[in-house]
């Protein structure tokens, strides 16, 4: 058991006290729910391209596009509506009420009828609304236990293990798929539900208690997270009682880094998510990679998103928030424009004696550096967008940052797929919209250095 000395206060005792095993505790179980999530969100990726080979579906790139946008626009919606729930019932209902909601739309969207796309589509936007739920209640489900020295690293683990889902969704489809179909493979996203076991053992937020005036409640979740007797916990800080505020207020008071989350967010996701969700189709049908090659390529591509966001979440502590953003988003520019260029660099490769080398392969290793540091960035992204807010408001401000920043994830494979049309996928039209892709992620970048840097400091004080 730590010692801690009664004269701290709660947050004193908090930021001095070793991380405990309750507080490894909960950090295990919403990185177990993140990785599950986002399996079901990457899986589809996969399954859109069996679907397009089925005998009994006629799906052109634009319904692709449609249904793949589907979850993109529930993240947008769930972010913003989880939000606001989260601050006014609670991180832990809404934290469960996500998985549920996830577990119930994946399992409908397996039944989808031959060529029923728009059914599909419904049923991604959905699992896109627990989905974006997930993003912005368990950020501050975690932050709210942490220490400040090191909430940046331990809040970041939660997002760090995303890309293990889409290993998970690649190792599925490489020795499932042939097994199951793509029903089952979906099937499969229902994992999720054996969570709410767990759930059990974890008590609410002890600052979201706090500004709902429940002391007790909030000492007795403090204690939970040091493992010492509720008597031991220092003076709680001081409550004030008032009512949520509305959102034009919230827009109005918060506007400077309300504006940062949603930009920061946009750009980091639009061209990371497109690779995501169009990547496998790419590298198929563009490059003419087999299916099960492709799929061992996203192994490794998500393996590089994982090293990514360990990475960013580490350097967030000692190289600042901000500096550590800027360097992301200047990868991934240039993993995009490596892609962008991939015929062009492949011409020029025989005069430096790499003849084997295909464009295929230029354009991998582009998209590989692109999701190692622009989707690598969201090992720190959400933490970083969680600090700006204080407590009674934090789910509410970075949903709604977020939530705007996430219709990326509607405007990047719709215009993907709207530059492909009814044409045949082929190599030269990653040209232009991974130049675009490159110029989103620098503007991201240099969007983040606009923001207070949050380093080291107490959640109380912002």
């Amino acid at each position: 058991m730590p010692s801690v000395k009664a004269d701290r206060t709660s947050i004193q005792q908090l930021d001095l006290a070793p991380l405990t095993k309750n507080q490894k505790s909960l950090i295990c179980m919403v990185i177990m729910a993140s990785i599950l999530e986002f399996f079901d969100l990457f899986l589809v990726g996969f399954v859109i391209t069996l679907v397009m080979k089925d005998p009994q579906w006629s799906l052109n790139a634009i319904q692709s596009g449609v249904i793949l946008a589907g979850a993109g626009l529930g993240t947008v919606i769930g972010a913003i509506v989880w939000g606001w729930l989260a601050d006014k019932y609670g991180r832990k209902k809404s934290f469960i009420s996500c998985i549920l909601m996830l577990v119930i739309f994946t399992g409908l969207s397996a039944l989808t009828p031959a060529n029923g796309w728009v059914f599909f589509s419904i049923m991604r936007i959905c699992v896109g609304i627990a989905v974006g739920g997930l993003n912005v209640t368990s950020v501050p489900y975690v932050q709210e236990f942490l220490p400040s020295k090191n909430r940046g690293l331990f809040t970041g683990l939660t997002s760090a293990f995303i890309p293990l889902g889409l290993f998970l969704g690649s190792l599925a489809t490489l020795y499932l798929a042939d097994l199951l179909g793509w029903r089952g493979l979906l099937m499969m996203g229902c994992i999720p539900v054996v969570l709410l076991a767990w759930t059990k053992f974890i008590p609410e937020s002890p600052r979201y208690l706090v500004s709902k005036g429940r002391l007790q409640h909030a000492r007795e979740a403090y204690a939970w997270a040091m493992t010492i007797p509720v008597t031991q916990v220092g003076d709680l800080p001081e409550h004030v009682s008032a009512a949520q505020p509305s959102y034009l207020k919230m827009i109005k008071d918060y506007r400077k880094p309300l504006t940062i989350v949603a930009m920061g967010s946009f750009c980091f996701l639009f061209g990371s998510f497109i690779i995501q969700s169009w990547g496998q189709a790419l590298l198929n049908e563009s490059f003419n990679f087999s299916i099960h090659r492709v799929a061992n390529l996203f192994m490794i591509l998500s393996l590089g998103d994982l090293i990514g966001r360990l990475l960013s979440a580490w350097a967030c502590d000692y190289l600042g928030r901000r500096w550590t953003l800027f360097i992301c988003g200047l990868m991934g520019a240039l993993g995009c424009t490596i892609a962008a260029f991939c015929i062009q660099i492949t011409t020029i490769l025989p005069f430096l004696g790499l003849n084997m080398i295909s464009s295929g392969w230029v354009f991998f290793v582009g998209i590989f550096i692109a999701m190692m540091f622009g989707d690598g960035a969201f090992g720190v992204i959400n933490a970083f967008g969680g600090e700006m807010f204080p407590n009674p408001i934090r789910s509410t401000c970075l949903g709604l940052g977020y939530g705007v920043g996430a219709t990326a994830k509607i405007i990047g494979p719709i215009f993907l797929g709207a530059i492909i049309g009814s044409e045949s996928l082929s190599q030269n039209i990653v040209l232009t919209p991974f130049l675009i892709f490159a110029f989103i992620f620098f503007l991201g970048a240099i969007t983040y250095l606009f923001a207070r840097e949050t380093r080291h400091i107490q959640l109380e004080e912002i």
